[in-house]
């Protein structure tokens, strides 16, 4: 019978290439892994890894078993929380990954009313942008992605459950003093011949297709992940940018000044997750308290 212990010590052999790395990264002894790993081809029948030089490869069946083993951990998480609640207990453990807007916004109100209702239901977090953070659902190795995506919904995340939360309007964002400071409203096209600070990759395509149907290519001189670098460099005089509204709620603009971009761009906001972690109880209870925070 294959047991799910030894299921998370060959994904973390297959993720980190050695039975030593794959110790360091569970918290346990090398010879631990091995024997799990002899165990599991033990109870698989056939060979799972070959070693070549220093690191472990998966064979055909190896590789088989890793990709169904996000699936079939995420099933057995499920059931163990749905047993739990169903036998009284006031318990649940949520692991949450966010994009940083989001981490800084939406989710302290949510997991301060989660906690509040619930005290007993843990959360972790983590922070991860989409497509990353989607793939950490599929995979098992979260139970609710908050992420987003720009333009009209796709097929993208058919799979999952999509709980929408709201959308984010994209602001112009230029430093005081600028030519169109105090516009109520200007078009990307008034950017074309300045220096732009872009944010998270998703972002940054976003960016240049927007500017590319506005008839120019953006000249981007930095490109940075953190928003508050943004801002702050927007408000040193390096640049413009295009932002989130999400991503300035949080940070004071100081020597910024934020302007309504033309044509309008946004970006939807949605918290996703599995099936079958849709039916937990913690899970569910934060999906609500994530729709809640964006609601107000």
């Amino acid at each position: 019978m294959i047991e799910a212990r030894h299921l998370r010590v060959l994904r973390a052999v297959a993720a980190t290439g050695s039975f030593s790395a794959a110790a360091r990264e569970l918290g346990c002894t090398q010879p631990a892994v091995s024997q799990q790993m002899k165990a599991l081809e033990t109870s698989s029948g056939t060979t799972l890894l070959i070693r070549t030089g220093r690191e472990m490869r998966l064979t055909q069946a190896g590789e088989a078993l890793v990709r169904h083993a996000g699936g079939i951990l995420a099933g057995l998480t499920a059931a163990e929380e749905e047993v739990a609640a169903i036998a009284g207990l006031r318990a649940g453990r949520v692991r949450l990954v966010s994009f940083p807007s989001g981490s800084s916004t939406l989710v302290p109100t949510a997991l301060a009313a989660l906690r509040a209702a619930h005290p007993g239901t843990r959360v972790s977090l983590v922070e991860g942008e989409p497509p990353r953070s989607v793939e950490m659902v599929r995979d098992g190795d979260c139970d609710v992605a908050l992420a987003f995506r720009y333009g009209p919904a796709t097929d993208e995340w058919d799979d999952l459950v999509v709980r929408p939360l709201l959308t984010d309007r994209m602001v112009g964002l230029v430093p005081d003093g600028h030519r169109l400071a105090d516009a109520d409203a200007i078009g990307v096209g008034d950017l074309a011949g300045e220096s732009w600070i872009a944010g998270c990759p998703r972002c940054r395509r976003q960016l240049v297709e927007v500017c590319e149907s506005a008839g120019f290519t953006p000249r981007i001189d930095f490109a940075t992940d953190d928003y508050p670098a943004v801002i702050g460099l927007v408000g040193a005089g390096l640049g413009v940018a295009v932002l989130p509204e999400l991503a300035i709620e949080s940070v004071r603009s100081m020597g910024a000044r934020t302007v309504s971009v033309e044509p309008a761009v946004q970006r939807e906001i949605v918290a996703l997750t599995l099936p079958d972690l849709a039916q937990v109880p913690a899970v569910a209870a934060t999906l609500d308290r994530l729709a809640r925070a964006a609601a107000r």
